[in-house]
């Protein structure tokens, strides 16, 4: 495992600390399939958020926008 991957882990079991723990890896395990995509997502949600959006609408907005490509992880699994 890389120290990327380790680290990957590591924050996943902390921010998700409340999902119980096979979801937690099936998240950790997409998001190690494209930790670009997934760092994108993130800086358009908090770009938003600083906008005066709140956070579920910015992450509803983003997920929409980003729809195909996650559909395409999730085929790949």
């Amino acid at each position: 495992m890389s120290v990327q991957g380790f680290l990957l882990k590591q924050y996943a079991a902390w921010k998700l600390k409340d999902v119980p723990k096979a979801q937690r890896e099936q998240m950790t395990a997409l998001v190690s399939k494209d930790p670009q995509l997934f760092k994108t997502i993130g800086e358009e949600i908090e770009r938003r958020k600083k906008g005066g959006e709140s956070e579920m609408k910015a992450a509803m907005e983003v997920m929409k926008k980003h729809r195909e490509a996650l559909a395409a992880l999730l085929q790949k699994n």
